[in-house]
């Protein structure tokens, strides 16, 4: 039986109202919907956007040792937004789930596989009689993944579980925000605020009294000297920082000059297996990620993974199933204060499951790094993998080192990210080095 698989890369509680973003952004959201194929196994069905890349496919699935011929893609109408992502009207349309029962054999998938179980997708479920094959799905049938996904919602969490968080609140009005921020500044900090829903830091802004302020985890740093600045900027932004008052904002401490790392698990009914330590690397928002972090100690390690362990323990009663991340930072002074937890796939769940145990081989988990790296600008996915292989970059399954490319957004911004896997991190960053060299005349 057939593991169904949905690219749903993009939804309202992932990155907030879908109909505000820009045409490139839908088109990148597509792009990385196509990374579901790393998770792919002989037989399985997925449900995407839009058709793969033929070259992008035979790629993935040469590296994973999967069969091509035997996948199924089905794609659904476009809907409101077009045919870039998968909107929910897409998910229910009727000629896309007839399309979708014949291609499973009219029976039940052994699991339903999505990058976030939003209603959308429990209803698919629900249409397919495939209940039992979504992993936690009384809990989200009830949005329970927007409970768990929600930064405001975090704070709770993790003041309730006794796990250390950044000082901070969350508010509703802008009253409560202005009162909030200002007990900050006077107390001598910079303040980040952060949208209730959204990632990659896109949803967070810095706010700070003075000048010389580097933005960590959030695109910029506003600059507001005086009360009178604070007031004008809470009364500006306020529709964009609560998403025209549909939601909450949280307001915490910033520290600048912290590392984000982070514990992926995998929550089942019986138990949360951890998959992967973690280091996000931030310029000035997210852009990539080192497995397992290289820049935190045992006893840093133990901090985070006794943090996440309460964090995800908790999830786990309310009935969350999944993958789930703990982020956290650590700041300058070795305090490990968590952030917010991603319960969904995330954009290192292909490190931890495909890359680290089916690519490499187990037998060398603890014996390499793996560093991935967005925005490597080439003229197409055919020439990249073509240059990494005549440049000798490739990556080599007898020596378990070289580039692997794990996402192909040419379609989108003309970049690929690239994950560069070596025995230790230097030989990692040398070879991500050498990867700018190969398109200086950007000539295929």
């Amino acid at each position: 039986m057939a593991t169904l698989i949905i690219g749903n890369s993009r939804t309202w509680e992932m990155v907030g109202d879908l109909a505000g973003l820009t045409p490139d952004q839908l088109r990148a959201g597509g792009c990385v919907a196509q990374r579901m194929f790393w998770f792919a196994r002989d037989g399985d069905v997925l449900v995407l956007p839009f058709a793969p890349p033929a070259d992008y496919l035979t790629y993935v699935t040469d590296l994973t040792g999967t069969d091509a011929s035997s996948l199924t893609v089905v794609i659904p109408p476009p809907g409101s937004l077009g045919s870039d992502i998968l909107t929910p009207d897409r998910l229910t349309d009727p000629s896309f789930l007839n399309d979708l029962r014949r291609s499973l054999g009219d029976r039940p998938p052994v699991e339903i596989v999505a990058v976030y179980k939003d209603l959308s997708v429990t209803g698919l479920a629900r249409a397919l009689a495939a209940e039992a094959a979504l992993p936690g799905y009384p809990f989200s049938a009830q949005a329970g993944d927007a409970l768990v996904n929600s930064k405001a919602g975090f704070r709770a969490l993790a003041a309730g579980a006794g796990v250390p968080i950044a000082p901070g609140t969350v508010v509703t009005w802008p009253e409560q925000a202005l009162e909030a921020i200002t007990d900050l500044f006077d107390q001598g900090h910079s303040v980040m605020v952060k949208l209730e829903f959204n990632g990659g830091g896109f949803g967070n802004e810095i706010l700070s009294r003075t000048d010389g302020v580097v933005p960590t985890g959030a695109p910029r740093v506003v600059v507001l000297p005086d009360r009178p600045a604070l007031l004008s900027y809470v009364q500006r932004r306020w529709e964009w920082l609560t998403v025209g008052h549909a939601h909450r904002l949280v307001v915490e401490r910033f520290f600048p000059g912290s590392t984000t790392v982070y514990a992926e698990f995998l929550v089942t009914d019986e138990a949360a297996q951890l998959i992967g330590v973690g280091e996000l690397l931030m310029e000035p928002v997210a852009i990539g990620a080192v497995v397992p972090a290289q820049t935190i100690d045992a006893e840093t390690r133990a901090e985070l993974l006794d943090g996440a362990d309460r964090l995800v323990e908790s999830l786990r009663v309310l009935g969350y199933r999944g993958v789930v991340s703990a982020d956290a930072i650590v700041t300058p002074d070795g305090q490990v204060l968590f952030t917010e937890t991603n319960c969904r796939l995330t954009g290192t769940t292909h490190l931890h499951l495909v890359l680290d145990g089916r690519v490499v081989d187990p037998g060398y988990r603890e014996k390499r790094v793996f560093l991935e790296r967005d925005g490597w600008a080439v003229p197409s996915f055919t020439a990249a993998i073509g240059r990494l292989a005549a440049a000798g970059l490739g990556y080599d399954p007898t020596s378990r080192t070289g580039v692997v490319v794990t996402s192909n957004d040419v379609d989108g911004d003309g970049t690929v990210a690239c994950c560069a896997i070596a025995d230790d991190l230097q030989s990692a960053e040398q070879l991500h080095s050498r990867l700018a060299e190969l398109f200086v005349d950007q000539s295929s």
